[in-house]
Parts: C-alpha cells; sequence; structure tokens
C-alpha cells in the first residue's frame, strides 16, 4: 500500500502537499507511563530529566552555590530560608511535567502550601494548596500570576502527589521590540487551566507585568516560600513551536 500521494495540492503556507509521501515520519518515542500516588511516572524516552528522586546536581541556588532543598524517598522537599533552586541548564520553547505535593499542615489563603514554578526564571504557575482553601484568584494554584485565575480548581488535598503538564512557548524579541508575548497552557491532574494564554510579561507581585528584552532561554526555577512543598519527576522536552508550526 502507498504511504501517501506525489500529486495532491500544495498546503498553504508550507512546501508539503496534501498527504505528502515525501514528508517525514514523526520520529518514534516511548510515552512512559502514567505516575500513581505511590510512584512516579516514568518519562518519555526523548525527555530531559531535571529530578530523578536521587540528587539535586542539576539544581543550584541563585547565587550558584549547591541547592539545599532535602532529598528522600524520591523527592525533594522544601528547606525553607535556604532560597529558590534553579536548573543550571536553561530552557526556551518546552513541554515540562513535574509531581508536586502539598503538605498537610494547615493554614490559610497564601499561608497554606506555597511555592511556584517559575518558568525561563521570571514566568510563575503557582503552587499552592487551594484544596477547600481560597485566596485571591489570579494567585490560585494554576494561576498565572498576578495575571490569570485558572478556569477551575482542580486540586486534590493536601497529602496527595499532583500533576503539572506544561506547555511553554517563550516570548520573542526583535533588538528591544517584542514580537510575540509568552504563550502557556497548563494542565494540572489532567484538567486543562489554561489553553495558549499570552502571558503580559514576567510575574510580579502588586504590581502590572511588563516585557522588556531577555535571553531565549532561561532556568526552570522552584520557589522557597517558607512552607514544606515536596517535588518529584520532574523533565522537560525542548520543542522549537515556532519552527514545527511549518
Amino acid at each position: 500500500m502507498a504511504l501517501g500521494y506525489e500529486d495532491t495540492p500544495l498546503l498553504p503556507g508550507g512546501k508539503w502537499t496534501v498527504h505528502d509521501v515525501r514528508r517525514p515520519q514523526p520520529p518514534v518515542v516511548d510515552p512512559g507511563t502514567p505516575f500513581s500516588q505511590d510512584a512516579p511516572g516514568k518519562p518519555p524516552s526523548d525527555a530531559i530529566v531535571l529530578f530523578d528522586g536521587k540528587s539535586l546536581d542539576g539544581w543550584k541556588n541563585k547565587d550558584g552555590a549547591a541547592a539545599q532543598w532535602k532529598v528522600e524517598n524520591g523527592y525533594m522537599e522544601v528547606v525553607p530560608k535556604t532560597g529558590d533552586i534553579w536548573t543550571k541548564q536553561a530552557y526556551g520553547d518546552m513541554q515540562l511535567h513535574l509531581e508536586f505535593r502539598e503538605p498537610e499542615i494547615k493554614g490559610e489563603g497564601q499561608g497554606r502550601g506555597n511555592s511556584g514554578v517559575f518558568l525561563m526564571g521570571c514566568y510563575e504557575i503557582q503552587v499552592l494548596d487551594c484544596y477547600q482553601n481560597q485566596t485571591y484568584p489570579d494567585g490560585t494554584t494554576g494561576g498565572i500570576y498576578g495575571q490569570y485565575p485558572p478556569q477551575v480548581n482542580a486540586c486534590r488535598a493536601p497529602g496527595a502527589w499532583q500533576t503539572y503538564d506544561i506547555a511553554w512557548v517563550a516570548p520573542r524579541f526583535d533588538g528591544s521590540r517584542l514580537i510575540s508575548p509568552a504563550y502557556v497552557t497548563v494542565i494540572l491532574n489532567g484538567v486543562i487551566l489554561h489553553y495558549h494564554k499570552a502571558l503580559q510579561g514576567p510575574t510580579q507581585h502588586k504590581r502590572l507585568a511588563g516585557y522588556a528584552p531577555h535571553a531565549n532561554t532561561g532556568p526552570l526555577r522552584l520557589q522557597d516560600h517558607g512552607d514544606l512543598v515536596r517535588f518529584r519527576n520532574i523533565w522537560v522536552r525542548p520543542i522549537d513551536f515556532y519552527e514545527n508550526l511549518a
């Protein structure tokens, strides 16, 4: 059976025809396995593993010193007052997966299991225990902090492992001019919270966000907000979303 055709119309904006037999086949990737409450999932075969449950060798503090968070039983846990931790490598467009667990210590509002996932080091997706806990909506779990609330609250109860799956498109600059904002799709526990949402700029607290030119890539950053939040099974798949539109 023929794999495709060579006599069909040219698709708009590209070099391939409809059902083009010459178009490259997608590379084969083992999709990994789902997570459970007892064990993290297995990353896809082409993923870059940022935390494998054993060491923080790929992470550092802001000043470049070794990360000081606790590692045990396959997870890392925030050690309050040791500071945020940053990946040693920088990333632009990417698919990100991580699993987090909120402490069962009770608080309220922003004082309950607070942390954050900072894409490129400066764009925050909020981590918070919002299970039966309200706060300002753009600071809720899954919120693009200070900009957009999630469409729904899909939090599990504290003590349960939860998943973030995030598709990130980095902003593009031409010199000092913004030519395309950052876009993000956020899925919490299998529920879409944001789809291809355009960000207003890097995260701010109690101020409006706005863009200024910065590098094309940046580190992933996890926040020390003083609460004993745990993380495990963190991986990325770098993807040039612009290039792959062709």
